[in-house]
């Protein structure tokens, strides 16, 4: 992987950091594939339950890089979207750790992301139409259904930026810290995640992420397609027997 992109883990938690500071965090090709194989290996690890997505230095992203997109450089995977997951989010969740400025392709990078913490001095919006661009890896389908309408086409169509507050108001962003503390805010509610049954929480996110295509009937019939496997898992008589017996529980993912 390259130096654009690191990868860590931290116990149970696996944190992604976009590694181009000098550039304000703008992605690129080799942003795209850093990110896509982090989160590749998120899926694909035993031991990882949850990724945090952030950037370094005082930015979480500028957005694409417009002289590499002026080359013929894309940030998009064919077939997965924007970083490899605006198309094809990872099963398992992740947290998005926003400093600074997340803008245009660092905002859609965001809405891919499950949950977003945030430092109040952070700054979030979609400027594509003030470059005669379209916000089209995501933004533009995904905004209106996080947020309501009307507050989604003001974002989308003035391309002016909003206020991590103002954004936790509007239910963009799930917790708010003071500058700085953005990353540690997403690792302590990450692991809250990875302290729970990794089969259940694969599982609820693919629900939840999928009721906004379902019927109300259908989405009864898939819920249960999905969930059943895990009430049948050792995982699901784990969590029984650990409640039981008064005892932390010991998750095998089986």
């Amino acid at each position: 992987m390259s130096d654009e992109v690191l990868v860590e883990r931290r116990g149970a938690v696996q944190v992604i950091t976009i590694n181009r500071p000098s550039v304000k965090n703008a992605l690129d090709a080799g942003v795209a594939a850093g990110v896509a194989a982090a989160v590749d290996e998120l899926d694909e690890s035993d031991e990882l339950r949850v990724g945090v997505l952030t950037g370094a230095g005082d930015t979480f992203s500028a957005g694409m890089d417009l002289k590499a997109w002026l080359k013929g450089e894309t940030p998009a995977i064919p077939g997965r979207g924007l970083c490899g997951i605006s198309i094809t989010p990872p099963r398992k969740p992740l947290v998005a750790a926003v400093e600074g400025w997340a803008l245009a392709g660092g905002f859609e990078l965001l809405l891919a992301c499950d949950l977003v913490v945030a430092a109040r001095t952070a700054r979030l919006g979609v400027p594509e139409v003030k470059r005669s661009l379209v916000a089209r890896a995501g933004a533009a389908l995904q905004l209106p259904r996080k947020v309501p309408f009307a507050i989604a086409l003001e974002l989308l169509l003035t391309g002016e930026a909003i206020s991590a507050v103002r954004a936790a108001e509007v239910g963009l962003v799930n917790r708010l810290t003071e500058t700085g503390g953005a990353l540690e805010g997403a690792l302590e509610l990450a692991s809250v995640i990875a302290a729970n049954g990794p089969l259940a929480v694969a599982a609820t996110k693919q629900i939840a992420r999928s009721t906004a295509d379902w019927t109300l009937e259908e989405g009864w019939a898939k819920q249960f397609e999905i969930a059943e496997p895990v009430f049948k898992s050792r995982d699901a008589r784990e969590g029984a027997a650990a409640f039981a017996e008064k005892r932390p529980p010991v998750w095998k993912g089986r």
